[in-house]
């Protein structure tokens, strides 16, 4: 993995799109890919390929400073192949690693946070092995289906806006299975029609189910209008086929293209909400909740930070993208107070819910921007003990970090699915004279790309 590129194999490159080379792999790109060198020397990514295998190689395009290509014939293959167990595989656009054993999935995401370490921040930092879960299948709590003409439902082929319909899928419950083939039968039966994406025409877009540790399931379905025909029997078709489903939700999403999420909810039947419990609190989800997807796997990160901040019970935290308020109340329960933040009205309504539901008092919510609000209370002057922040994948604005370098922090833990954008920004307060340590890396999302980093940045002077 990694390295330099070794003595070049037989087989000879025209760098023409569709042509045939043969290659040895040499590493992974930050998706998984296997990484070699053409004979010219140019880099290529070869999707289905392993570190040190030797394979036949279709170059599907050709860039100015490198190329890509999809692994053929395997000539010698590595020690850590294996069948892939599910037969969407290579087709649906979610899993791509089913390909390799899980030791060798950890080994290439360890290396991942540390390639982009040192070649995106120029960051010379030790990373603790990847915490690895127990169960590698089932271990999604939640699914959205695209549904089209067919009517297929599952997921988009890769790389394209193409439904692959699935069965089932090895990552989440077969709860979600029997539910999903609930929805297509009543579409049969009933001649439901399917969303049309390039068209806007159509009625059924999208199935949301969400699922907790009890058995319990919540069903939504998101479609192009108002209301649906045949309601009474989807939901009496959906109770039949999951005994624990405690509710169907209508989503109203009128919007062109292929966004999910509705502009206005409706119950059909049941509850709106479904409870799950994460480091003994209660936390109740809406349809557009935000929360972890892998339950077991989440307990483990949040002990992790948890432990890291080691709180004595005076601090003040401010928690920046808290969502709907699980890594605030869990840190309230053993500092003096938290302050969370959060732009999605309908996660800071869930979080001072979910802050009341527990008993907890010494945490408040704000619905406003990071940048905005981290510029507002560094203007008024205040210095928490500790900032957390768990940005989506695109990273920390500018501003924040200099609202946060001006806030004057004892530490800051930066909770990041995305090594690249966490390398960019721990460069950032590095230039600030700040000092970073990679306490964690784990894995929330078996046979897929990502992983989980928990970095602490120290201050000059703390």
């Amino acid at each position: 993995m990694g390295g330099t590129a070794e003595k070049k194999e037989p087989g000879k490159s025209t760098k023409i799109p569709g042509s045939d080379v043969t290659l040895r792999i040499r590493g992974y790109g930050s998706d998984g890919e296997g990484v070699a060198s053409l004979p010219d020397g140019m880099t290529c990514f070869v999707r289905g390929a392993l570190d040190g295998e030797l394979c036949s190689v279709h170059l599907d395009k050709i860039g100015r400073s490198c190329a890509w290509g999809t692994a053929g014939e395997i000539l010698e293959p590595s020690n850590a192949r294996v069948e892939p167990d599910c037969p969407c595989f290579g087709l649906c656009g979610g899993c791509a690693l089913r390909h390799m054993s899980y030791p060798e999935e950890l080994r290439f995401k360890h290396r991942k946070v540390q390639d982009a370490l040192a070649h995106i921040g120029g960051l010379d930092l030790p990373v603790p092995e990847v915490c690895g879960a127990e169960n590698i299948l089932r271990y999604r709590n939640k699914v959205q289906f695209p549904v089209a003409p067919g009517p297929c439902i599952g997921f988009y082929q890769r790389r394209s806006h193409r439904v692959i319909d699935t069965e089932d899928c090895l990552l989440h419950s077969g709860q979600v299975a029997c539910i999903r083939k609930a929805v297509k039968t009543w579409m049969q039966q009933y001649e439901i029609p399917a969303y049309q994406e390039e068209t806007g025409r159509g009625l059924v877009r999208h199935i949301f189910v969400r699922t907790n540790a009890a058995g319990e399931s919540l069903c939504c379905i998101f479609v192009n209008g108002e209301e649906l025909p045949r309601e009474a029997e989807l939901v009496e078709c959906l109770r039949r086929a999951d005994p624990g489903i405690t509710g169907v939700i209508l989503g109203v999403n009128k919007r062109k293209g292929n966004g999910i999420l509705g502009e206005s909810y409706r119950t059909l039947w049941g509850k709106d909400t479904l409870d799950e419990k994460l480091c003994g609190l209660t936390f109740r989800l809406s349809v557009p909740s935000f929360f972890q997807v892998n339950l077991a796997q989440t307990q483990v990160l949040y002990d992790k930070i948890l432990d890291l901040a080691g709180l004595k019970g005076n601090e003040t935290v401010l928690d920046l993208y808290c969502g709907i308020g699980t890594i605030s109340l869990a840190m309230a329960a053993r500092a003096g107070n938290v302050i969370g933040v959060e732009t999605v009205s309908s996660a800071v309504d869930d979080a001072r819910a979910n802050a009341e539901r527990n008993n907890i008092l010494n945490a408040e919510f704000t619905c406003e921007d990071a940048k905005e609000t981290a510029a507002r209370l560094a203007a008024g002057g205040l210095q928490p003990d500790l900032i957390v922040v768990d940005p989506p994948r695109r990273g920390l604005a500018p501003e924040v970090i200099r609202a946060i370098i001006h806030m004057s922090p004892g530490r800051v833990i930066y909770v990041s699915c995305n090594p690249a954008t966490l390398a960019r920004d721990l460069a950032v307060f590095r230039q600030d004279g700040y000092r970073s340590r990679i306490d964690s890396t784990v894995d929330l999302f078996p046979r897929t790309p990502h992983v989980e980093t928990v970095a602490q940045v120290s201050g000059p002077t703390s």
